[in-house]
């Protein structure tokens, strides 16, 4: 899977901006994409501060280029348009005083085409990557709402590499309609999960996954009752009517979605059940609990959270995440 976008990324380079400069595996990460010009590589964060990181971990990031926000020439003109994108709900000095923070400052150099994608997370948290990205960078044209998938792959043996692709894993609690001042709903809950199944097969994509899209539940086609059984229903009837051109089907259970047996014996005649690769799931506690039994205890190595829905590649790392996860998340990025 990463020799293809390896590749990818070679034939197109771009420049990736990291917003904790200092981390130790931020710093071994941006020495090996360094070392393999991969891409290029801007470290936010004070230069004597990266410089002695680096120093001391004994990382090569000879060739990055380090902005401390502290010293940037150009914060004028950054606090001015930040101004204008917030629209009045932050004054300059609310907007000098964020731009001081890596997130935000590592957000607006994407905004104002210094850097083509950013990955940070390794300190901050989900809501701290994904806050200044909603309101700088925002959302892309037809997007109602960010939301994430991970990839995860599988190698069994005999040349045989399972990969699939899980959403929404990470940013989306659960799906609610959105209604006006005067209680008119203006996007239904199934609508927005619908479009999180729609972004997730088009990244699934970009990872070679033919997507066959299963969107998950505890009932399998009118099985059950209650819960998020017509949520899933009613999502599935709004991709099908939306995208035509995509295999999806539910709501099914995840045994209906992967074996072919049980789906299509709870699922006749489904072209999605028993050969799902992409996974929807109606909350976020189902799919964060699934992707980690997957990656826990069916040996899949998971890489995300990929945010989806943004309109330009920014991605959030695990706190707990190492520099070959730093590494591999970068790729995934720069590719995206």
């Amino acid at each position: 899977m990463f020799d293809k976008l390896i590749e990818k990324v070679k034939a197109q380079p771009k420049t990736i901006v990291f917003t904790e400069g200092t981390d130790a595996r931020i710093l071994s990460a941006a020495s090996r994409l360094l070392q393999e010009k991969l891409m290029g590589v801007i470290l936010v964060g004070g230069k004597e501060a990266v410089k002695a990181a680096a120093e001391q971990g004994h990382f090569n990031i000879a060739g990055a280029q380090i902005i401390d926000p502290e010293t940037y020439e150009g914060m004028d003109a950054m606090v001015d348009t930040m101004v204008q994108l917030r629209k009045g709900k932050m004054s300059p000095e609310e907007c000098r005083a964020n731009l001081l923070k890596g997130n935000y400052f590592g957000t607006m150099l994407v905004k104002m085409g210094k850097a083509d994608c950013l990955l940070g997370g390794a300190t901050y948290s989900t809501a701290d990557t994904i806050r200044p990205a909603l309101q700088l960078v925002k959302t892309k044209p037809g997007a109602h709402l960010v939301s994430s998938c991970f990839i995860l792959n599988r190698d069994f043996g005999d040349e045989n590499l399972r990969t699939i692709c899980m959403a929404d894993c990470a940013v989306n609690i659960d799906y609610q309609d959105s209604v006006d001042k005067d209680g008119n709903v203006t996007f239904t809950a199934a609508q927005k999960l619908a479009e999180v199944a729609i972004e997730a097969a088009a990244c699934a994509k970009t990872f070679d996954i033919d997507p066959k899209i299963a969107v998950l539940s505890f009932s399998t086609k009118g099985s059950g009752k209650g819960g998020t059984v017509s949520l899933s229903q009613e999502a599935t009837r709004v991709v099908k009517e939306l995208r035509p051109d995509l295999a999806i089907d539910g709501e099914m259970q995840f045994d209906a979605a992967v074996s072919p047996t049980v789906g299509q014996l709870k699922f006749p005649g489904s072209p999605v059940a028993g050969y799902a690769n992409t996974f929807i799931f109606p909350l976020i506690e189902a799919g964060n609990i699934g992707y980690k039994i997957a990656q826990r205890l069916g040996g899949y190595a998971a890489y995300g959270p990929i945010l989806l829905g943004l309109n330009a590649p920014i991605n959030d790392l695990s706190r707990g995440c190492d520099a070959d996860e730093v590494y591999k998340m970068a790729i995934i990025t720069a590719a995206l």
